[in-house]
């Protein structure tokens, strides 16, 4: 991978010997290349003076400052420098991560990437422009572009480092072929030219009986194990096991020693007389004599020590979180899998997922050093609560899981949630404050081979956030009806937007009756959904769903809009009756909406409906501390003439002489004052409280409406304690529109 100077290969643009034109000397990123040369060059085994070394970086550094600022991104450039600082012999385990840190550290300062930056068309490295710059990239656009570079370069280093050691492999299995060739024909031929090729071989070469004595080594392999010492006499090559041997290493070399095989390959771990260890890429071949009956064995080996641990630091790295060095979610992935897939009868398996309550609200407010101090804090914490068997993995911002196995799983699944909860029960200490930690737990269990890795996390997720509503720092136990609940809530969640494109909802009408002759005043335009899988849907059932995704607001317009022109016909419908009103109810979304008077204005004048005919019905509880502002959209649509209603009154906590300042023209009971006068004789209590309701109603000009009037003997009671109107089952249930001018009513007299 050199070039015929003794110097690395530029064929990737690595170098002024690319035709580039050399850098200005007060271009910083000369001095990054400075600081990249200081913090790699006593790492790598290039022989490359410093200052050579540092006219290779230059071109490199620009390289990467161009990706940086280059619009659109791309990290092609990052790979080839990767492969370009293999091409340099920067290859020992320690050289990666000085790279990558001070591209980390330095990339982004030097590069000025909140400047303007453009790059000519064609070039490869960076120079004089006249074309356009681009927009400057924001300081956080700039480092996480950063961090991609640094991904893409260390894959680009670890595929060079990898084509390299296939060459190397190679060359090695043309060495082995060469030597075994050579050795079968001194062993047949001549022995002076057997030794030549023994000891003149840059590689480990060994024979042995096939009793695996050891009888001859060269120098290469004597070195590898520390000295000639290592091979003293009588030493068997069975002696050389490891507890990392590859499965089937044994059978592979009774196989060979009995004739059944001429060869086979593995890499392999070895034990030096001093402790330490080596790792092999070892090719042991069978030789046979004239006849062909197996006679001796040779060894090839080649020392790929530090290519190994090159390899386990950048697993170790892939696998582990490098805040809290616990393993990270593609290792707990794979560790689950791997239980997921054994024998059913076998592996029982649980799984904690731990969500910290409040961790936002840290972040945002005392700052991210804080909230990494907190997570190495709780780290630290839940670390100590698991067991040598269990696994406990960071997978997210705030967010870990752990995995035990065994029969006794679910027990030990919750188990180990509540020493999770006691391990954070007291505060942790950052930087002087005192913090206290919350944690929701969701807890799922099973047996192998009866769920899938998706169905256990989507579980665990859905029971951790049932712990966070039932009020956080606790833990759940995963429940198969409470999942399907939360599933079919979200299945009706993402079929709301287009349910209101396709027509899937109509709306019934419930008549709103006068209590002193039994006639009909109106109706409450009460919306339905008939969904195509679930049948009809009552508002209970996504009402709130709409309003915590937003579409409450065109839903609520949308029934607006036809409640208005329906009461526009019925009116019509109604000659000789006017006052026929229609009530629909607005959310605390719509309430908040800042078209909300427009829009009802828009919806009147578009239906011919005067504001006289509709009343807008408003829960107490959302009018509840209600100021000024958020009370100036009603207090405007009645100044307008619409009736504004509120609903459900008696289930708040408002004072009662907050009823003055609010612009509100009716009351509308909750029905449980009312259900103790279902039956006679009515209770004495309920009934003095509607009496005193209705009388402070009256008193402030408001007339009274009741709901769920299901019986004649409530009816009669709510006549003679002078409450208005009414509506409920014993008048009509809610229905179709046309039913309104042809119920029986059941009061009517």
């Amino acid at each position: 991978m050199t070039s015929e100077s003794g110097g690395p290969r530029c064929d990737r643009g690595a170098g002024d010997a690319a035709g580039h034109p050399a850098p200005r000397e007060n271009d910083p990123l000369r001095r990054f290349a400075g600081i990249w040369c200081r913090a790699v060059h006593p790492l790598a085994a290039t022989k490359m003076t410093p200052d050579e070394f540092e006219g290779y970086l230059l071109p490199l550094a620009h390289r990467l400052s161009a990706a940086l600022c280059s619009s659109p991104f791309d990290t092609e450039a990052a790979y080839e420098v990767g492969a370009a600082l293999v091409d340099a012999q920067c290859t020992e385990p320690d050289a990666l991560p000085a790279i990558l840190g001070v591209i980390d550290a330095h990339l982004v300062s030097c590069s000025s990437p909140g400047a303007p930056f453009s790059r000519p068309s064609g070039e490869s490295f960076p120079g004089p422009s006249d074309e356009p710059a681009h927009e400057p990239l924001a300081d956080e656009e700039a480092r996480a572009r950063c961090v991609r570079l640094q991904h893409a370069l260390a894959a680009g280093f670890v595929r060079e480092l990898r084509e390299r050691e296939r060459d190397e492999q190679e060359a090695i299995s043309r060495a082995a072929m060469a030597a075994r060739t050579e050795a079968e024909k001194a062993l047949h031929a001549s022995e002076a030219k057997f030794q030549a090729v023994f000891e003149g071989a840059v590689i480990g070469v060994g024979i042995a009986g096939l009793d695996g004595e050891v009888l001859v080594v060269n120098d290469a392999m004597a070195r590898m194990f520390g000295g000639m010492d290592f091979f003293r006499p009588g030493r068997k090559v069975t002696e050389f096991v490891h507890p990392d041997d590859v499965p089937g290493a044994h059978e592979l070399y009774r196989e060979l020693v009995n004739g059944e095989r001429d060869h086979f390959r593995i890499e392999k771990p070895h034990y030096r007389d001093d402790g330490s260890e080596l790792w092999t890429n070892l090719t042991v071949t069978l030789l046979r004599d004239s006849s062909g009956a197996p006679q001796y064995q040779l060894a090839l080996a080649e020392d790929i020590t530090e290519h190994r641990q090159l390899r386990e630091r950048l697993r170790y790295e892939a696998t582990h979180d490098e805040l809290t060095g616990l393993p990270n979610r593609t290792l707990f992935l794979e560790r689950l899998d791997q239980v997921l897939a054994a024998d059913a009868d076998a592996e029982r398996f649980g799984v904690c997922y731990l969500d910290l309550d409040g961790f936002k609200a840290v972040n945002d407010s005392l700052g991210h050093v804080v909230g990494d101090g907190m997570l190495k804090a709780v780290a630290e914490r839940l670390q100590r609560c698991v067991k040598p068997a269990e696994l406990l993995a960071r997978v997210g911002g705030d967010e870990f899981l752990a995995l035990v196995t065994g029969p006794a799983a679910q027990a030990d699944g919750a188990g180990l949630a509540r020493r999770m909860l006691a391990a954070l029960a007291e505060p942790v200490r950052i930087e002087g404050r005192e913090l206290r930690v919350r944690a929701s737990i969701g807890v799922v269990d099973g047996r192998a081979g009866e769920i899938g890795r998706a169905e256990v996390l989507r579980s665990a997720d859905i029971t951790m956030y049932r712990a966070k509503a039932a009020g956080g720092n606790r833990f759940e136990i995963a429940d198969a009806d409470s999942n399907a609940r939360v599933i079919a809530r979200h299945s009706l969640t993402n079929g709301l937007p287009s349910a209101l494109e396709k027509g899937e909802f109509f709306i019934e009408y419930q008549p709103l009756v006068r209590l002193t002759d039994g006639t009909v005043r109106g109706a409450e335009a009460l919306v339905r959904w008939l969904h195509p899988l679930h049948g009809v849907l009552g508002p209970d059932q996504f009402i709130p769903l709409a309003e915590d995704t937003g579409l409450i607001v065109p839903l609520g317009r949308w029934v607006l809009e036809q409640a208005a022109r329906q009461a526009r016909k019925w009116r019509d419908a109604a000659e000789d009756d006017e006052s026929l009103r229609v009530n629909v109810n607005l959310s605390p979304c719509q309430l908040s909406h800042p078209t909300l008077v427009s829009d009802t204005v828009a919806v009147l004048e578009n239906a011919g409906l005067c504001p006289s005919a509709l009343c807008l019905e408003v829960t107490e509880n959302d009018l509840i501390g209600a100021d000024e502002t958020a009370l100036r959209p009603l207090r405007q649509l009645a100044d307008l003439g619409v009736d504004i209603a509120l609903d459900d009154f008696g289930t708040g906590y408002s004072n009662l002489s907050y009823l003055r300042r609010l612009p509100v023209s009716q009351l509308k009971l909750d029905r449980s004052f009312t259900r103790g006068m279902q039956r006679a004789p009515a209770d004495p209590v309920d009934v003095k409280i509607v009496e005193g309701i209705v009388s402070l109603a009256h008193t402030l000009d408001l007339a009274v409406t009741v709901e769920g009037v299901e019986t004649a003997v409530q009816a009669e009671h709510l006549r003679g304690l002078g409450c208005d109107t009414a509506q409920g089952w014993y008048y009509a249930r809610p229905g179709p529109p046309e039913r309104l001018h042809t119920l029986a009513l059941a009061d009517a007299s």
